[in-house]
């Protein structure tokens, strides 16, 4: 067991190693084939344990990032994201028991994958497989079988990579392997799947194009606290705007037909505060086109509750369309069961989210001037249903509002910026990205990076986008491939667990599995 668990803590040390701010993509098939190996041959009530560590060293590595809000939240959400690793390598074990074990191991690390991003209360999908897919032919993929598909294709060239090496291993130890026929095709059956959609590009028309204005205005003195410095920062976006306008009007700049602004480029409410709303007001009336602005606002039902929304301005007319973040940040923007005995909420940082968000419902684009818009907010751009759902209902090109100035010295940056441009290439989308200090940029349908604007940095960045209405086919599935697979989890679960219950007497299940899953 201890060079099992070994190989498991190089296999996610691995891992981690795949995602930015690292990004060496190739790691991921190694990474997993050393956890299926390290699980492999072992009964189910031992397996959780190197999967475990192989969970705990990549949770860990891969969210250094989560350290920017304290020591004690990075051990507590890793710690919490590190369990789901139980469950897998039971999982995996149970998976080993058929012929086709490599398909269902796959399956099994895309479900949990699944599980984890979504709970609980809304979970963590930082970390999927697909998140550290850009610039590699798994990218291509994902128009046309989705973020889920592809993280599935990823694990499946993992899982038959750990196949390949235990048949190698059987043949040195003289035991019959699969036939060579049977390794050479489901190699090549594989290498078919994940490179077709290199050769044969999701087929996207272009509709139009529109030119759009970013505004990144950074955060003055450390960068990592917008609340503290919150006019300072609205009235950088209003001056870069009104620039904007002065170099538009003597010619040197694109008139743009909308212009972007970050997540909490205003942290209180315009439709309050007058010197803010007069600000937002003067800066969509100097460059006369709408503005979307991230603000923060009461919310009118609940003056205890607070949305995050991207409202578009209009000059001449003040607010119209308004978007809704869909996935506040637990603890982060919201504390679950407030007021609790077992979660209070003056523990630590947890007294700096006084008003819990609220979570917004509404998949329609937002019309900003002539054009549909899918924006998304932040953690936003992590899940499958938000950007998709918008697209679906007939959004153009995708914006991207975002605030993470905490993370502003850590690869979180780098990474959310990775899944933007993943989610070009999923929606068949130009997407703008606006950071409030970095990083911002434009991203092409394919996942190229036109143009884009390094952390801390004043930015105004101006760039013709082209408009679309096609409908990929990712787009169509949804979240679909999510739910599906969670199905196959508890399908195959019940499965094992009818097949307990029809043990012969007299025979424990722990004896059954020993019996079925080898040793060490």
């Amino acid at each position: 067991m201890p060079l099992r668990c070994l190989l498991a803590l190089v296999g996610g040390l691995a891992l981690a190693a795949a995602f930015e701010p690292i990004g060496h993509a190739w790691l991921m098939p190694p990474a997993v084939a050393a956890l299926v190996i390290s699980v492999h041959g072992l009964a189910p009530l031992r397996a959780w344990v190197p999967s475990l560590v192989f969970g705990i060293a990549f949770i860990f590595s891969v969210m250094v990032w989560m350290r920017a809000v304290g020591t004690d939240a990075w051990i507590a959400m890793c710690t919490l994201e590190s369990a789901f690793f139980v469950p897998l390598g039971i999982g995996l074990s149970w998976s080993m028991r058929v012929r086709a074990w490599p398909v269902l191991a796959a399956l099994w690390w895309v479900g949990v994958e699944t599980w984890r991003s979504g709970f609980p209360f809304s979970g963590m999908p930082f970390g999927r497989l697909v998140f550290a897919t850009a610039d590699t032919p798994w990218a291509d993929a994902i128009a046309w079988v989705g973020m889920t598909g592809v993280s599935f294709l990823v694990a499946l060239t993992g899982t038959t990579l750990a196949w390949l090496l235990v048949q190698l291993s059987a043949r040195s130890r003289g035991q019959a392997p699969a036939s060579t026929r049977t390794t050479y095709a489901v190699v090549a059956a594989l290498a078919v799947v994940t490179l077709a959609p290199t050769l044969a590009p999701y087929p996207l028309e272009r509709t139009g194009s529109a030119t759009v204005a970013l505004v990144q205005g950074d955060v003055p003195g450390t960068g990592l606290n917008v609340p503290a410095v919150h006019r300072e920062v609205t009235a950088n976006h209003v001056r870069l705007t009104r620039e904007l306008a002065a170099a538009v009007d003597a010619g040197e700049q694109q008139q743009p037909d909308f212009v972007v602004w970050p997540e909490n480029s205003t942290a209180v409410d315009p439709f309050l505060d007058p010197g803010v709303r007069a600000g937002i007001v003067a800066a969509s009336d100097a460059i006369e086109v709408p503005i979307i602005v991230g603000g923060t606002n009461s919310n009118p039902l609940d003056d205890t509750q607070v949305l995050n929304q991207g409202i578009v301005y209009q000059p001449g007319l003040g607010s119209g369309d308004r978007y809704t973040k869909r996935n506040p940040v637990p603890y982060g923007e919201y504390i679950p069961f407030r007021g609790s005995s077992w979660m209070p909420s003056t523990y630590g940082r947890l007294t700096e989210v006084p008003r819990d968000m609220v979570r917004g419902t509404s998949l329609e684009p937002i019309r900003v001037g002539e054009h549909l818009v899918a924006d998304a907010i932040c953690f936003d751009v992590a899940y499958d249903d938000g950007i998709a759902g918008q697209v679906a209902r007939g959004a153009e090109l995708v914006t991207v509002q975002t605030s993470n100035a905490m993370f502003s010295r850590t690869g979180q940056l780098a990474q959310q910026f990775e899944i933007s441009r993943l989610r070009a290439v999923e929606t068949g989308r130009w997407v703008v990205v606006a950071a409030i200090n970095g990083v911002s940029g434009v991203v092409r349908p394919d996942g190229s990076v036109v143009a884009s604007a390094p952390a801390r940095t004043h930015e105004v960045l101006v760039e013709t986008v082209g408009l679309s209405t096609t409908t990929t086919l990712a787009v169509r599935l949804g979240v679909w491939p999510g739910r599906l697979v969670l199905l196959f989890l508890v399908l195959h679960a019940a499965a094992v667990a009818v097949a307990y219950r029809r043990a012969r007497p007299g025979v424990r299940p722990s004896d059954r599995e020993s019996e079925q899953g080898g040793t060490e």
